[in-house]
Parts: structure tokens; C-alpha cells; sequence
């Protein structure tokens, strides 16, 4: 499968750290939807947010950048990347 710009590639992304309250699921959404990822976020029981997200190589180095970040009030400690089997979404949502 190819996109304009490359190959297209599908990421899962653990997010630890005080992530959960602080509206990062919803600024991941945007933050996904400005670099034309498809794919979805939530939180986790423990604590941590998940994300799967497919796009492109550099729209993914994109989005972990911004993962480390997250909104204002985010405390990232830790961002886990493994590859994912290629899916495919409409759009980007936050799963409950």
C-alpha cells in the first residue's frame, strides 16, 4: 500500500506517564488528524493512553515527537513503539 509522500505503515504507541485526565487523548486526535494519520487512542486501565496510528514513516516520527510532548498538562515518562499490522481506519478516534 503506498500514499503520496511513501509506503504506508501502521505503529502502536504506549504512553506512560500522567497522561490520563489532561486531555491528551483529545489533543492526540488533533494532533494526529494535522499530520493526516488515520487510526484511534485511549486510555488504559493502568494509567497509560494507547495509540495505533497509520500513515506514513515521517508522519509517524511526526507524531512520536509530539507523543513526548502531548498537551500542557501531560507528563510523558515514556513512549513504546512497535510496529502494527497494516489496518485501515477513517479517520482518528478516541475509543472508550
Amino acid at each position: 500500500m503506498t500514499e503520496a509522500g511513501g509506503v504506508l505503515h501502521c505503529v502502536h504507541f504506549r504512553i506512560h506517564g500522567q497522561v490520563q485526565g489532561v486531555f491528551y487523548r483529545a489533543s492526540a486526535r488533533e494532533a494526529a488528524g494535522r499530520l493526516g494519520l488515520t487510526g484511534w487512542v485511549r486510555n488504559c486501565p493502568d494509567g497509560d493512553v494507547e495509540l495505533v496510528a497509520c500513515g506514513t514513516l515521517a508522519q509517524l516520527e511526526v507524531l512520536e515527537d509530539w507523543l513526548w510532548q502531548g498537551p500542557p498538562a501531560a507528563h510523558v515518562t515514556s513512549v513504546r513503539r512497535r510496529e502494527a499490522p497494516l489496518q485501515s481506519f477513517i479517520g482518528f478516534e478516541i475509543l472508550r
